[in-house]
């Protein structure tokens, strides 16, 4: 991995010990680089399993197989690879996930349905099937991993390994989730954003645990943004293992269901916001807060305008207090806006009301706050309740030197 981000945690966290959950690495090495680059998880008998992917339409057959997987209900095996996306690559892509999954399920003794494939980095090459078996016998017979190792295997261009843990009280129970992601580029919600793994020993249906997972990831993944650029290959998969010995979850009402989801959001959030904080070239962590609009869904959309627009990031980047870019963001968003009720801020500091600056606008402690690594800006349309908030960072050149190069 490159130089770490400015914005990253000072470590790696310390995530619990999932029971029923074994990870692993090794070396398929997909690149030309010194490192390992698959990581496998092997899951209890049982495990139940929920997903959600990407809506790009030019997705890797591991998005479409992992579709129709999550279905079923039940996960035995993860393996992720790092450095090929496997994404637009025909059949003969298709062929190298089926048959990394063969390989696994024989292994396990499990059915194909069972064994969950990702894919990440370049798009357009076919996964190399040589590379893809004896990477996956070296992942099968290794020794167990920590987390942190199995959260580094998965990077891309992240500067920083990620991950978070959170415990829940199910019944007489304390049940753990933990979680790995990888992601800094080509970011955009839009149903997922990267690839990210939580884990919990939670008793849980698979329907509960499907709804658990897309109303957890409204509010977390796909309320972050780096660049607007939705990958072919996002996906967020929630295995569940069953171990912790409660009795199981089935609806939204039995005890202990809302503790356990407060924890699933918890980690997905922290999750999510690590991977605006490795955003490539960042240099600032960015919050958008929108609010007074007419319902939350245009909230939203307005917060994203702000976010993923290049005058706004690149302001931020320059820490130049130049508050009628997020005007422009407002406009241009398509969402019902009136110029003479809009409120701007940044930080605490108010910068505009009514379709004009406050009186006697100073711009120093804006700029003070400019000069942060955290900023957050504001804006209140006076329509409305509604209210939304999201994440991003700022827009440098180490952004364009990155992706410039990143085929190299």
């Amino acid at each position: 991995m490159t130089s770490r981000s400015p914005l990253a945690p000072a470590t790696f966290p310390k995530l619990p010990d999932i029971a029923g959950v074994t990870l692993r690495v090794a070396r398929a090495q997909y690149k030309n680089w010194d490192r390992c680059d698959l990581t496998y998880v092997e899951l209890a008998p049982g495990t139940r399993v929920a997903g959600v992917f990407t809506r790009n339409v030019c997705c890797s057959s591991e998005v479409e197989l992992g579709r129709e997987q999550v279905k079923g209900g039940i996960g035995r095996a993860l393996i992720v690879n790092a450095g090929n996306s496997n994404a637009f690559t025909g059949y003969r892509g298709r062929e190298a996930v089926e048959q990394i999954m063969a390989q696994v399920a024989d292994h396990l003794s499990c059915a194909q349905s069972e064994v969950f494939v990702s894919s990440t980095g370049v798009i357009g090459v076919p996964l190399p099937k040589d590379k893809a078996r004896a990477g996956v016998e070296a992942a099968l017979t290794a020794a167990p991993c920590s987390w942190e190792a199995a959260a580094e295997t998965i990077c891309t261009t992240d500067t920083f390994a990620k991950g978070s843990a959170a415990t829940a009280v199910v019944g007489d129970k304390t049940v753990h989730v933990a979680g790995i992601v990888k992601g800094s580029g080509m970011i955009a919600p839009d149903m997922a954003t990267m690839l990210g793994y939580i884990f919990t020993d939670a008793a849980v249906a698979p329907a509960l645990l499907q709804a658990m997972l897309s109303e957890a990831t409204g509010g977390s993944f796909n309320s972050i943004t780096v660049d607007s650029d939705t990958s072919t290959s996002d996906t967020v998969l929630l295995f569940a293992t069953g171990l912790a010995g409660n009795a199981p979850l089935t609806t939204r009402d039995d005890p202990g269901a809302d503790a356990l989801y407060a924890a699933i959001r918890k980690v997905a959030l922290d999750l999510a916001q690590q991977v605006v904080r490795d955003g490539e070239g960042a240099s600032k962590f960015i919050e958008v807060q929108v609010s007074g609009a007419v319902s939350d869904d245009s909230a939203k959309r307005v917060a994203l305008a702000i976010a993923n627009s290049p005058l706004v990031k690149t302001a931020i980047a320059g820490e130049d207090a130049n508050w009628g870019r997020v005007v422009m963001a407002v406009g241009k968003a398509g969402e019902p806006a009136d110029r003479d009720k809009l409120a701007i801020r940044f930080g605490d500091h108010w910068v505009a009301r009514d379709g004009l600056p406050v009186d006697d606008y100073d711009e120093a402690p804006v700029a003070a706050h400019l000069k942060g690594l955290e900023i957050r800006v504001g804006a209140d349309l006076g329509l409305g309740e509604g209210r939304a908030t999201v994440w991003t960072c700022d827009l440098t050149h180490g952004y364009i030197s990155i992706n410039a190069d990143y085929r190299s």
